[in-house]
This record gives C-alpha cells, structure tokens and sequence, in this order.
C-alpha cells in the first residue's frame, strides 16, 4: 500500500484495466480535482466536515484509502468508507441510486377482484 501511495496517477493507471486506465489519462475533471484537493485538506486537518461529492465518476486512487467520502446517489450522500479492494474501481459502485421496491396491497381498480374488497 505504501508503494502505491507514492505512485504518481498516471503511474497507477497503467495497473489497471483499460476503462479505469483511459479515464484516467484523460485527466480528472474540475470535480474530480476539488474532491482531491479537500482530501489533502483533509489529511492536514484543515477540514473537519465530512467530504461530499457529486463525482460518482471518479476513480478511487491510493490518496482516498481510508477516508470517509459522502457520495450523491441522487437525492441523499451516502457515507462509503474507503478500503483498499476499492482500488481501481468507480465511487458511484459503491453507492446505489434505486432502492427495492416493496409493494403492499394492490389498490382499488388494480384488479376485477379488488373492487369486491372493503375500501378500508
């Protein structure tokens, strides 16, 4: 883990498969950098707020072992603690953006034998 925390970005990409290694040399995006950069605050201890991000695209990197980022699933952050299996993959995997459905009793209409049962 120490080796890949002194690993430069670039460096790191060329261990992963070919999406995550082609994002990534394209460059981070304005998002991606600020996560980055508040990480780094972070570790400092400038920042004591929890991390939040709508960067569901972002790679995790070796910098984000660790810590814990609140990721946007679309209406609420879920929290996601960083591990090292993490490594390579998409923030937004971690996090899901449908919940199951649960359905109750079907409503009144919902079928020809519903409009037999009690309205309460």
């Amino acid at each position: 883990m120490d080796d890949l925390k002194k690993m430069s970005v670039l460096e790191f990409a060329q261990l992963l498969p070919s999406e995550y290694r082609r994002n990534l040399k394209r460059g981070l995006t304005e998002q991606q950098k600020k996560l980055l950069l508040k990480i780094k605050k972070v570790k400092e201890g400038k920042i004591k707020k929890p991390v939040k991000t709508h960067s569901r695209d972002m790679v995790i990197v070796p910098e984000l072992v660790g810590h814990l980022i609140q990721v946007h699933n679309g209406k609420e952050f879920v929290p996601v603690q960083i591990t090292q299996e993490m490594l390579g993959r998409y923030l937004g995997e971690f996090v899901m953006t449908r919940k199951k459905v649960e359905h109750s009793a079907p409503g009144i209409g919902a079928t020809k034998s519903s409009s037999a049962m009690s309205v309460k």
